[in-house]
C-alpha cells in the first residue's frame, strides 16, 4: 500500500516525488492520488507521457470526469513551458486546492532535457510557495539513471518510497539546484565564428539568421519561429546583457535539428523569467524569454558569473 500525500493545508504547498517500480506501483500511486482528489472534489490535472496517460485513464472508473488530461511529451517537450501550464491550471481554481500530477522526466529524455527539467522541478518550489496545491511527480526508478533519482531527492521536500511518505534529507533550495544545472555546455564541432552585434544591429542579427535558416530543413513557418526567437534573445542582450552579444548557428549531428546560441554579459535576475506567463501590466515581465520558450523545442540556459548563454533548439522533423 502506498501512503498518499495529505491534502495541502491552507497556505501550504506539497511537492512529493513518487518513486515507483513497475506499472502496478505507478497505477496504485498516481491512480490513488487522482481518486482521492476526486473524492475531495478538488480539481485535478494529470500531465504525464502518453503511454502512462492512457494506462491511467483505463485504470480509473469508466466515465470518470473532473480530470484534465495532458500528454507531457507534448506539453513538456521544452521543460521551460511546463511551469506556466501548472500555474494556469491552479489559477483557474483559486477557490479550491489544486491537485496536479506532473512527470517531466521519463526514460529516453536527453541529458540536456533532463537538466532543464530538473531546473523546472526546483523552481516549482519557488513558484508555488504559499499556494494551496499538491504536485505529485512520479519517477521510474528502474528506467531512469540513478543520478536523475538522486536529483529528485534534492528537488522534492517529501518522497513517497516503498510505501512510505518521508521527508527528503537531501532536499536543497532552488538556487543551489539551479547553480548545479549550470554545467558547461558541450562545444559543437565545425561551427562558423559567431556574429557579434551591438546596439542598432538587431536587423543584422535577423538578416543573418534568416539567410542561414534558408539552407536548413526547417519549414518556412519554423524558419519564422527561429528568426523571431533569435531576435527576442538578441533584443534581451541589448536591453539587459550589456548592450552587445554574439550569435552562433549550427545543425546538430546527433539528430534532426538546429541550434541557435546567444551569449552576452547579462545575468538572470529572476530564474522564473520566461517560465511563468508575463503580466501585461509589467514593463518587462520576461516577455521575450516567455516567447522563446513557446517557440523552441528546448531552451538550455546557463547563468554564470561571466554572463548568460541561451541555446535554442528546433527540430526539423
Amino acid at each position: 500500500m502506498i501512503n498518499l500525500p495529505a491534502p495541502a493545508a491552507p497556505g501550504a504547498f506539497v511537492h512529493p516525488a513518487l518513486f515507483y517500480q513497475g506499472q502496478g506501483e505507478y497505477l496504485a500511486g498516481v491512480g490513488g492520488f487522482v481518486r482521492a482528489a476526486l473524492t475531495a472534489d478538488e480539481p485535478v490535472l494529470v500531465a504525464v507521457p502518453r503511454p502512462q496517460l492512457d494506462a491511467l485513464r483505463e485504470s480509473l472508473d469508466a466515465g470518470t470526469t473532473g480530470v484534465t488530461w495532458t500528454d507531457m511529451t507534448q506539453l513538456g517537450r521544452n521543460p521551460g513551458r511546463i511551469l506556466a501550464a501548472l500555474q494556469d491550471f491552479a489559477d483557474r481554481h483559486v477557490d479550491r486546492p489544486a491537485r496536479i500530477v506532473g512527470e517531466p522526466i521519463w526514460p529516453g529524455r536527453s541529458q540536456a532535457e533532463v537538466l532543464e527539467a530538473t531546473r523546472h522541478e526546483a523552481l516549482i518550489n519557488t513558484a508555488f510557495a504559499g499556494r494551496r496545491a499538491t504536485i505529485l511527480c512520479p519517477y521510474d526508478v528502474l528506467g531512469l539513471p540513478a543520478s536523475v533519482v538522486s536529483d529528485a531527492r534534492r528537488t522534492h521536500p517529501t518522497l513517497i518510497e516503498k510505501g512510505k511518505d518521508l521527508l527528503s534529507p537531501d532536499y536543497a533550495d532552488a538556487p543551489s539546484v539551479c547553480a548545479d544545472c549550470d554545467r558547461p555546455l558541450p562545444e559543437p564541432d565545425g561551427v562558423a565564428p559567431p556574429l557579434e552585434y551591438a546596439h542598432g544591429e538587431l536587423g543584422k542579427v535577423r538578416d543573418h539568421a534568416e539567410a542561414w535558416a534558408r539552407g536548413t530543413a526547417l519549414s518556412a513557418a519554423r524558419r519564422g519561429d527561429l528568426i523571431l526567437a533569435v531576435s527576442e534573445a538578441a533584443a534581451n542582450s541589448l536591453s539587459h546583457g550589456g548592450g552587445k552579444g554574439s550569435l552562433r548557428l549550427w545543425s546538430t549531428a546527433s539528430g534532426p535539428g538546429i541550434v541557435a546560441e546567444i551569449r552576452d554579459s547579462g545575468h538572470l535576475a529572476d530564474p522564473l523569467a520566461g517560465r511563468r506567463r508575463p503580466s501585461l501590466a509589467s514593463a518587462d515581465g520576461g516577455r521575450g524569454l516567455w516567447m522563446i520558450h513557446q517557440l523552441c523545442d528546448l531552451v538550455e540556459i546557463r547563468a554564470t558569473d561571466s554572463g548568460l548563454t541561451l541555446r535554442l533548439h528546433m527540430s526539423t522533423s
